[in-house]
């Protein structure tokens, strides 16, 4: 992608070590020879920071944060996580899709030090500078926690999602920094203003709050002088676009390329959005900024691009604080470089343009300036005398910022008064919303040809933008909780769904009161499905036997209801790892039914509701039974009842339900369903427990179940994945949750066990051999079966089958140079004990060239040495 960019001088010349850095003012330079020393003494000039990439990847986002205040990559060179060293996305999303919704985006602080104003930035034009440093490693290290644990283990207590990511980092290391900065306005390096963040960042995989990432940001003030006026903001440069990868043998920056760049992108703000329950409807407050691919990179009648993205503050400004969003775009051409502004704020740029903020005092302008600007699909349609925004004279120019360019925004709140050693919290989210795009020809019929940008919008869908965008808000902070215990507990609606007339007036006879935004105290709780359970999955010749223990999926409790909502399993195959590839085998659920109550004020207009959780037939009989005993009353169906021909309580003949299965009611272990119970006689866990009790892993045997499947091909991997489910909760509008089908997944080869195998394992064999670039190896199910964020040279692969448990494969060319060397050291139990593969990368991370190869694999305990030949043909 090539960008523009405006007096990159001063900063090359810094990169390069040309121009000394100036020295920082004493209170500054203080706590930045404080915060950057490493606890040994040693000042951090002799050490690098220890910079990071993490990815967030277990909902369907795959996001990227750094410990410098960064977030997306800004690169098309692969970057990696620093521990998992999986190539780092950009806002992939859903992953595995190849669409990226950021090129990069990141902090910006800026306040008023002694008089100076100043901002501190992660990212800005420059992307290459970096004005927030971590410490040296281990103190600077990016810190992972998960509440996917053992469920022998006992649960961390400072654990918030399922992966939690902390981070910390300052704005004060000057001298030494290897990605110094400078300020083109003032003609001075970066001078900072004296902070420290702690960033923590939480991503979940249940269905409901998948498709956000909730980011806290702590700044401390550990300078010694008093910072007035702050300022924190986000820079968002998303640069929407589709990702496709060549096959060949190419490498390196040819790994990807973009088929749109970002210079067709559009972006607004949202303050509110209605919304309804049970027709009680009311204003949710989203504060939201959003970008999206002007017209989703129409392909047939189909997008490439068709989903939404944005950041939404979860707190509202208090104290008198207030929010600025401004965007812009960036030009070398003064009379292009635009971005909205207010007549009562004008300002032109040291660039010449109303749109770039060169330098500390015009980007702390933008964050501000308290201006909201205006959608920029409207553009376009501003008139000459607008009294509020300025007017854009190229008219030319102004249709096609209506229709798309390469926008950056900059999100803000403040000010606030940040005295030595007092800090402040901002809560945010980043949010996706799908099928955003819902008519192909929209923005050529309603921007472009014909300007109407009203019905542009009514082509363009923010449902499920919105609802993501509440789900965040309310794991950040849950509606109805007083958090802090001052009788406040959000805000609420109530909602009348009955009344009578008396005396001339209406009096409610059945009401209920709605929370739908919390108390302003964060909570950071969500609604979770039970446990995964733990799974095993040994390989049969030509099947699989999947094993799991279900001791904690079935005894958890629901942290809002208080209730064991345990409902069942569900076994799932796929050929690859991506969770919208399993398909599911079998389930498992518990019997119950749900009960649907006719409600006569439900808009638009009467029917049956479900309000409540299922029952079990126990729970039915006993309450709508009949005869003296109506609990022992076994000919009692609840199946009798439709529709058409409901329930009526004798007792209350306007109270009128039916009863549906909840789930498929499949729960006769080994008749009704193919999952069987281990230990089919083993007692029910009541103490006092003995060792009988237990498997040799010291789980409940109760809890022990096991599926098999056969009649599958051993030549190709499987990913096996075994999942707990609830029964939801339809008063608060959830429905059943269940974990994520990646979360247990397994791979596993059905190629025989060592028992079934013998001690004399067959000899070593490897496929596909020869190799050919032109195969369809993906289509055959020999390669691309995990695509991590599609990155095609680690999309190959040579299969390695009958291995020893302990063995070393090493490839060699033809004149007997080592390629490539690895360990195979695994136990019995392993479902890829005697597999393994290569990715067809050298020991110096190039591919290959066509070639003879050879192969050999040593044995560690018989000492045995194999060898053999490959073709590969790129």
């Amino acid at each position: 992608m090539t960008r523009p960019r405006l007096s990159l001088l001063p900063a090359i010349l810094i990169a390069l070590g040309l121009i000394v850095t100036a020295a920082v003012p004493g209170s500054a330079r203080q706590s930045m020879d404080s915060s950057h020393t490493d606890r040994s003494g040693d000042p951090a000039g002799l050490q690098s920071p220890a910079y990071c990439l993490a990815i967030h990847d277990i909902g369907r986002i795959g996001f990227t944060m750094s410990n410098w205040g960064r977030f997306g990559t800004g690169a098309l060179s692969p970057l990696v996580d620093c521990v998992t060293e999986e190539r780092a996305p950009d806002a992939e999303y859903p992953i595995g899709s190849g669409t990226n919704y950021l090129y990069i985006g990141g902090l910006w602080i800026g306040g008023v030090r002694d008089g100076d104003t100043l901002v501190s930035t992660a990212v800005d034009r420059f992307n290459f500078a970096r004005e927030f440093n971590p410490e040296p490693s281990p103190f600077g290290d990016i810190t992972r926690r998960t509440r996917i644990f053992d469920p022998t283990e006992p649960e961390p207590d400072d654990i918030v999602s399922e992966q939690d990511f902390v981070a910390r980092y300052s704005d004060t290391l000057t001298f030494g920094n290897p990605y110094p900065s400078f300020d083109e306005v003032d003609g001075r390096p970066h001078e900072p203003l004296g902070v420290e963040v702690t960033q923590r960042s939480y991503m979940w995989s249940f269905g409901y709050a998948d498709d956000f990432i909730i980011m806290e940001f702590e700044v401390r003030n550990v300078g010694d002088d008093v910072l007035k006026d702050v300022f924190f903001g986000f820079y968002m440069d998303h640069d929407i676009s589709t990702f496709r990868f060549s096959t060949g043998p190419q490498i390196g920056d040819q790994d990807a390329k973009p088929t749109e760049g970002g210079d067709d992108d559009v972006t607004g703000f949202i303050h509110s959005y209605p919304r309804e329950r049970e027709g009680c409807g009311w204003e949710d407050t989203l504060l939201m900024a959003w970008a999206a691919d002007a017209d989703g990179d129409v392909i047939g009648n189909g997008f490439e691009v068709p989903n939404v993205t944005g950041l939404r503050w979860l707190q509202e400004p208090k104290n008198g604080e207030f929010l600025s969003y401004n965007w812009y775009v960036q030009s070398f051409y003064p009379n292009l470089d635009f971005g909205p502004q207010k007549r009562e704020n004008f300002r032109r740029f040291a660039s010449g343009g109303l749109g770039s903020p060169l330098g500390d005092k015009e980007r702390y302008f933008l964050m501000s300036n308290g201006e909201i600007d205006y959608d920029q699909p409207f553009h376009f349609g501003l008139d000459q005398l607008d009294p509020e925004w300025i007017y854009m004279e190229n008219r030319r120019q102004a249709i096609f910022l209506s229709q798309g360019d390469d926008i950056q925004y900059i999100l803000s709140v403040g000010p606030k008064l940040l005295p030595p050693g007092a800090s402040f919290t901002v809560p945010v989210a980043f949010v996706g919303g799908e099928g955003f795009h819902t008519y192909s020809r929209n923005l050529m019929w309603n921007i472009r040809n014909a300007y109407r940008p009203e019905r542009y919008y009514s082509f363009l869908d923010f449902d499920e933008f919105v609802q993501n965008a509440v789900w965040a808000s309310w794991v950040y902070d849950n509606p109805g909780v007083d958090t802090d215990g001052d009788g406040y507990f959000g805000k609420s609606q109530i909602c009348v769904y009955d009344s009578v007339l008396e005396n001339g007036e209406w009096i409610a006879t059945v009401a209920d009161t709605v929370f739908y935004e919390g108390d302003g105290e964060p909570d950071l709780r969500a609604a979770s499905p039970p446990p995964p359970p733990k799974v095993w999955v040994e390989p049969a010749l030509m099947g699989l036997r999947v094993r799991w223990n279900g001791q904690d999926s079935e005894n958890s409790e629901d942290i809002f209801s208080g209730l064991n909502d345990f409902e069942g399993y569900k076994v799932y195959m796929a050929r690859d790892s991506r969770e919208t590839s399993f398909s599911l085998v079998s389930t498992y659920d518990r019997e119950n039914y749900d009960k649907f109550v006719y409600n006569p004020n439900l808009q638009p207009e009467p029917d049956f509701q479900l309000r409540d959780r299922p029952y079990t037939l126990e729970e039915l009989r006993c309450l709508y039974g009949r005869g003296s005993d109506p609990c022992n009353d076994s000919l009692w169906d609840p199946l009798w009842y439709t529709p058409m021909s409901p329930y009526v309580h004798p007792d209350f003949p306007d109270s009128a339900f039916y009863f549906k299965p909840h789930e498929f009611n499949v729960h006769e272990f080994g008749q009704s369903t193919g999952i069987r119970k281990v230990y089919p006689n083993a007692r029910e866990p009541i103490p006092p427990l003995t060792d009988d009790d237990f498997t040799e892993d010291g789980l409940l045997k109760y809890y022990e179940y096991e599926y098999i499947i056969d009649e599958l091909l051993p030549t190709v991997p499987y990913y096996v994945s075994v999942t707990a489910f609830d029964f939801g909760s339809p008063a608060e509008g959830l429905a059943p949750l269940e974990t994520s089908r990646t979360l247990t997944a397994v791979e596993a080869y059905p190629a025989g066990t060592s028992d079934q195998l013998g001690d004399e394992l067959p000899d070593v064999y490897i496929y596909p051999n020869p190799y050919r670039i032109d195969d369809d190896y993906i289509g055959k199910g020999y390669e691309g079966r995990n695509p991590r964020f599609f990155i095609p040279d680690r999309l190959r692969r040579i299969h390695f089958v009958n291995l020893p448990l302990r063995c070393t494969v090493r490839i060699f060319s033809l004149d007997g140079d080592l390629i490539r060397e690895f360990e195979h050291d695994k136990s019995a139990s392993d479902p890829t004990a005697h597999h393994n593969e290569w990715n067809l990368i050298s020991r110096n991370t190039q591919m290959i060239v066509s070639g003879i190869y050879y192969w050999s694999v040593e044995d560690h305990e018989t000492g045995r040495v194999q060898t053999g030949k490959l073709v590969v043909i790129l």
